[in-house]
């Protein structure tokens, strides 16, 4: 009777849906409405339910904002400065706006990091051999992309654009340039997750059926907030290319900056800058940020994060959960179970080679999006009682903290935080909660030896957090 209903239920949905339609779905399924927009706090994602676009290199038609379109009607919209900060930007759509823009008479200046300053190449076979799994599926990917449509560092060479890298500062202590921003004209500000690239944004090009790793972007009018962020442009930027290398300030070279109250219309937007030396306050760092907004939380925190691997934030969390705040929990399946992620200590299992305590009452709220293959949960932001929103480039991390470039913004509008909810219930709606057995067993082994000297090669390579590149 039970089937005898369902069938019944997607004939007539054929009357206002296609077949296969019903097919995948059994059901029908209407397309959400678009939610209001902050007037000067604009937000996309390139999974966004309510409306599509047409990707441009592989020319599908998917769900979801065009992120890199956004980025190149920015640009394009430019009449006197164009200041670019990514760490990696393979996209020739991009790339040719910003020549555009530069032919046109308009000031353009690319910052991009060390590792992804030069155009692609073959690797030798032992280049090749050193690459990841992951980072040869990339590699591939945006060699197609280059066959499609052109080398975007390439194309910036030849359009004259100035380009300098995170290597240009002559420091080699320097870490990630991990920064995600557009400045156009001292009044417009891009701030996003994604790196410039095609899988971050529209999918791999060697995948036709990838849409992309989970991203976000912001769109924000406020010459009072791109001041400053003009100003760390200006100080990794310097004397420019082939200037004098103690003028560019990456990393801890940069002087300490406190955290930034911004009012934008009605909106307190706070900023802040990574990295922070440790001899610094804690409270005055990305993390310490990061904390403090969420010691406010007084009824819910949703977490949406490429990695959690900063045991002070997890701290943090711990208490809020002891005084009754709701708390949910998302983090990217390739760093969820780390020995280093937070995600388990939140779970109850001993983390960091047993040096961490694990939550005495564990959270049964946390787990990995179920993705297509290959694809990356890749946010970092945190929705905090559907008012407050923090993002940025910054993974909550201790790398993003106190080694590498990164942006990291609070946002106390619920206009803003509506549309970050929507986009965690998303991911959230059908994620794999807790630790699959395979790994609770593996941890179960490893706490027996939670005191002996091996322990902490046992786990995974030294049981150290990687330098993350995304």
């Amino acid at each position: 009777m039970r089937h005898l209903s369902r069938l019944l239920h997607c004939f007539t949905s054929l009357l206002v849906l296609t077949a296969s339609a019903c097919q995948q779905q059994g059901l029908s399924h209407q397309r959400p409405a678009p939610l209001p927009q902050d007037p000067l706090i604009q937000v996309y994602f390139n999974h966004e339910p309510s409306v599509e676009y047409t990707e441009p290199y592989r020319h599908q038609t998917r769900r979801g904002d065009d992120l890199e379109q956004e980025i190149i009607d920015t640009i394009t919209a430019a009449k006197s400065t164009v200041d670019v900060a990514v760490m990696e930007l393979r996209l020739p759509g991009i790339a040719q706006a910003l020549v555009n823009r530069q032919k046109a008479g308009v000031k353009v200046r690319v910052i991009l990091d060390k590792t992804y300053s030069h155009p692609l190449r073959d690797l030798s076979l032992e280049e090749a051999a050193k690459l990841s799994a992951r980072e040869r599926d990339r590699d591939e990917s945006d060699k197609q992309l280059v066959q499609l449509s052109g080398d975007a560092l390439i194309i910036l060479h030849d359009g004259g654009v100035p380009i300098i890298d995170n290597a240009a500062s002559g420091s080699a202590s320097s870490g990630i340039m991990h920064h995600k921003f557009v400045i156009v004209d001292g009044r417009t500000l891009i701030v996003t997750s994604a790196n410039f690239t095609a899988k971050q944004i529209h999918g791999a090009m060697n995948h036709p059926e990838s849409q992309g790793d989970a991203n976000n972007l912001l769109k924000i009018e406020s010459p009072q907030l791109v001041a400053l962020f003009s100003q760390e442009f200006n100080l990794m930027w310097g004397d420019g290319p082939g200037g004098r290398p103690e003028t560019k300030r990456f990393g801890l070279l940069k002087p300490f900056r406190p955290i930034q109250p911004v009012q934008v219309g009605n909106t307190l937007v706070e900023v802040n800058f990574s990295p922070t030396s440790s001899s610094q306050p804690w409270e005055q760092s990305g993390n310490g940020l990061i904390g403090q907004t969420l010691s406010t939380a007084r009824k819910s925190i949703d977490l949406a994060l490429f990695v959690f691997s900063a045991p002070r934030l997890a701290d943090v969390l711990e208490v809020d959960h002891q005084q009754g705040v709701q708390e949910r929990t998302l983090i990217s399946q390739d760093f969820a179970y780390r020995p280093y992620s937070e995600g388990l200590v939140m779970q109850g299992i001993a983390s960091r080679s047993c040096k961490y305590k694990p939550w005495q009452n564990p959270l049964t709220t946390v787990g990995v999006p179920q993705l297509p293959q290959g694809e990356l949960l890749h946010h970092k932001f945190a929705v905090i009682d559907g008012q407050t929103v923090i993002t940025g480039s910054h993974n909550w991390s201790e790398a993003a903290n106190t080694k590498n470039d990164e942006d990291l913004l609070v946002i106390h509008n619920s206009t803003v935080a509506a549309h970050f909810q929507r986009e965690f219930e998303r991911l959230y709606t059908n994620a794999e909660l807790g630790v699959p057995d395979r790994i609770k067993r593996k941890f179960q082994q490893t706490h027996t030896r939670c005191f002996t000297k091996s322990t902490a090669s046992s786990l995974d390579e030294g049981g150290q957090e990687p330098a993350l590149a995304d």
